[in-house]
């Protein structure tokens, strides 16, 4: 299946970024891909849904959350964690999907990147399942891997989704793809 890139943005020094057109019928699998950086300590990269063109992004949703870690000098050993608070239950608030990303200084690696994948977003039979995937390097220096999946538990479409910085501003790209 070919990847078709329909919406790319840039930000600087902003805290959101939201995507209001073309998450329709016309795909049944949508790929956004982040690359960024947070300019605040204990910052996070969240998102939601929404099914009113970006009015509210409140869609009701259920995740499950884990993460792998591992210091970039060797001194600590590698973790598997499921951190349920950073999981949602029926709940409508954003999902952190950018794990611990913390005070990124000048380090040339200091860059967190992302996919997230959203499901026939456009059904009105189903609920629309999503997981997404990151990387980043945490303030304790060492790489984090992110899991998260889940669902929006809704029949309505979902026709927008919003990408929003937890603490100050951040700065990258973060692009949608539609695939079919």
């Amino acid at each position: 299946m070919a990847m078709t890139l329909l919406s790319s943005q840039s930000i600087s020094n902003g805290n959101d970024i939201e995507f209001t057109s073309g998450i329709d019928s016309t795909y049944k699998l949508y790929i956004f891909k982040a690359q960024v950086r947070i300019t605040s300590a204990g910052g996070y990269l969240a998102f939601n849904g929404s099914i009113d063109g970006g009015s509210n992004y409140n869609v009701t949703k259920t995740t499950t959350y884990y993460t792998t870690k591992h210091k970039e000098d060797d001194s600590g050993t590698a973790t598997l964690a499921y951190e349920t608070g950073n999981d949602i239950a029926q709940g409508t608030g954003e999902q952190n999907f950018i794990h611990y990303v913390g005070s990124t200084g000048d380090h040339s690696d200091a860059i967190h990147v992302a996919e997230l994948y959203l499901f026939n977003p456009s059904s009105t039979t189903y609920v629309k399942h999503f997981y997404s995937t990151a990387n980043s390097m945490t303030h304790g220096v060492e790489s984090a891997n992110t899991f998260v999946g889940g669902y929006f538990n809704t029949t309505d479409n979902i026709d927008a989704m919003n990408f929003d910085a937890s603490a100050g501003q951040f700065y990258g790209d973060i692009s949608m793809y539609g695939v079919g």
